[in-house]
This record gives C-alpha cells, sequence and structure tokens, in this order.
C-alpha cells in the first residue's frame, strides 16, 4: 500500500491525514526531537477557562492512549496552556485535576474582589497550588523533547506571542502560564516576562493554530473546549460588556490591545469557518482535524466550580477524545498503515 507520504487522492474511508501521520509515526517508533519526515505534527489546545476541563480531558485521553510521542510541539492558549503544560510532565495525570472542585475553589473566589484580588486567582493556582498541593514538575516540562509553546497577547501590540523563546526557568514557565490567563476585569493585570508584559492569549488567539502554522506546521490536531456551532456567522459588533471593558479595564493600555479585544469574538468565528474548511480539505496544506465535545455533552460555564458538571466536562472531553482517536490506535495496532 502507499504510505501517507505517496498518496494522493483519499477515499472516503482513509483515516483523516492528520490521523495517519500520527499512526504513521508511532508505528515506525520515531522519537521526538529526532525525526526525518519532513513534518511538523502539532497538537493545539483549546482553553477558555473552566471550559478548558473539556479539552483537558480530551489531552488526558490523547496521552493514556499512548499518542503523545507523535507530537513535535504543543500550543496552548490561556487554560490550554495549562493543560499542555500538565501534559508534557512527568504527570500528565494531573490533568485530572480539571475536575477538582476544591482547585476550582482555589482559583475562582468572587470574595477576591472585596480584597481588590482577581476573581479568577491564577497567581494562586500556579504558585500555591501546582507547587505545594498538586505538584507540577516544572522542569520535566522543560526538559521534554516535545515542545510547549504558551501564547499570550502583548499588552503593547495587541499580537499574539509564543512565549517558548523565554523559557529558560521553572519561574518563566510559571509566569508564562499565567500571562496566557491574565484576562482584564475577570483574571488579573498584564504579567511582565521578559522584556513585555501579556495579557490572555484568548485576546488575540483563543485557538491556538494560527502561530503553529507560521512556525511551519504540516499537521495539526486542535482540541476544542466548545461544541460545533449549528453555522459560523460573523458577530456584527462587539458586545456591550466587551466595549465597556475596552473604555475602563483597558483605558490606559495601547489602541492595539483594545482593537484585538474588541474583535476576539469575530476573530473566534473566523477560527470556526477556516478550521472547518481545513478539515475537510484532506489535500490542502497544513493538514487539520479537530476534536470537539459532543453536542448532546453540552458545554460548562467559564466560571463553574460544581463538581458533578466538572467531573462530566472532563468525561466528555475523554469520550470525544476516545471516539475520535480509536482509529488511529487501531491502525498502528494491526499495521494498517503498512
Amino acid at each position: 500500500m502507499l504510505s501517507v507520504a505517496e498518496a494522493t487522492e483519499p477515499t472516503a474511508s482513509a483515516p483523516h491525514p492528520v490521523l495517519a501521520v500520527v499512526a504513521e509515526r508511532l508505528r515506525s517508533a520515531s522519537v521526538p526531537g529526532r525525526r526525518e519526515d519532513g513534518r511538523r505534527v502539532v497538537l493545539a489546545i483549546e482553553g477558555g477557562a473552566m471550559r478548558g476541563t473539556i479539552s483537558a480531558g480530551m489531552a488526558l485521553e490523547l496521552q493514556r492512549m499512548g499518542l503523545l510521542p507523535a507530537f513535535d510541539a504543543v500550543y496552548g492558549s490561556s487554560a490550554g496552556a495549562i493543560s499542555a503544560t500538565w501534559l508534557l510532565s512527568s504527570r500528565p495525570e494531573g490533568l485530572a485535576g480539571w475536575a477538582e472542585p476544591a482547585y476550582a475553589r482555589a482559583l475562582i473566589r468572587a470574595s477576591n474582589l472585596l480584597r481588590r484580588r482577581p476573581m479568577v486567582d491564577v497567581e494562586r493556582l500556579v504558585e500555591h497550588v501546582y507547587r505545594e498541593i498538586a505538584v507540577l514538575d516544572f522542569d520535566s516540562v522543560l526538559a521534554n523533547p516535545i515542545e510547549l509553546h504558551p501564547l499570550a497577547t502583548d499588552a503593547a501590540t495587541g499580537l499574539s506571542v509564543d512565549l517558548r523563546p523565554l523559557l529558560r526557568t521553572a519561574a518563566d514557565l510559571r509566569l508564562a502560564m499565567r500571562a496566557s490567563s491574565a484576562l482584564p476585569v475577570l483574571a488579573g493585570p498584564s504579567i511582565p516576562l521578559g522584556t513585555s508584559r501579556y495579557y490572555d492569549a484568548g485576546l488575540a488567539e483563543s485557538v491556538p493554530y494560527r502561530t503553529a502554522i507560521e512556525q511551519g506546521a504540516t499537521h495539526i490536531l486542535v482540541l476544542r473546549s466548545k461544541i460545533e456551532p449549528a453555522c459560523w456567522t460573523m458577530p456584527a459588533a462587539p458586545s456591550r460588556g466587551a466595549r465597556v471593558t475596552a473604555r475602563t479595564a483597558l483605558r490606559r493600555e495601547s489602541v492595539h490591545l483594545r482593537t484585538t479585544y474588541l474583535a476576539r469574538a469575530a476573530r473566534l468565528a473566523e477560527d470556526d469557518s477556516f478550521l472547518a474548511g481545513r478539515e475537510a480539505d484532506r489535500l490542502g496544506a497544513p493538514a487539520v482535524y479537530s476534536i470537539r465535545p459532543a453536542l448532546e455533552d453540552g458545554e460548562i460555564g467559564k466560571l463553574t466550580k460544581d463538581g458533578p458538571s466538572l467531573a462530566a466536562a472532563l468525561a466528555g472531553g475523554q469520550r470525544a477524545a476516545r471516539l475520535a482517536l480509536a482509529g488511529t490506535v487501531d491502525a498502528v495496532d494491526t499495521g494498517a498503515l503498512a
């Protein structure tokens, strides 16, 4: 049979090119950081505050299925950057922590507003919970041959920035995790790192695939935290809440950042449309395949702290990944791509 690289006309029954390349790499036992197949295979993890519990469940299941070694890099936005860090650590099972209500309560506290702290306290999560309670081995992430690319939004330019070049120490990595989730009003002020300040990646790149494409990704598996919309329509204008935030919380920031913030809903609609079109075009480059939660599972709110809801969201993400990727595992086990 033809290899994935040689095939030019995929049949209806053939696996999607992204899944085929993942299976081929696993069958050949290629090693991250030492590949010679000319491809750059990327995992992109969407966040969305506690909605990121869904994509975290997908990442956890992907790891449990043994598929992670097929990837060269993991890109993450906001909560997706936190999940990407856990995934590449020595304890990827820590991703299940997204479903722990105790951690959610440590992260989200309305009473923080009375103490002039952000309601979503990412600093407490990263600097306290992940260092003293649910310990995350930051050094193992930095040593992993699979690259971590946490994204954030530059406060001066309003552009999406890959923070990987700034990750020299565990302290840098913790700052990057906080920077990727620093949302105006809700999750606190910008985070200084290097010579710049950064806000939540979701302002400029909610679904972290654009930077991956710019950096040469040939195959991208996207883990989404939102169900597929019934149709892709462009928002007519920013919401009233977004306009108020731009005029108040961001009034001292650059016009570039405010413009990016006001355009984020339209940009997300563009992402949905682009990714759907790219997934359907099996011959196009780069190849893109998305996993979304099932419609019947629904979504959870960004500030959900309820234990059963979080557990259901994590399980729903795992189930979605298992259904989408089962054929890939079968192809590895049976040598179907040989």
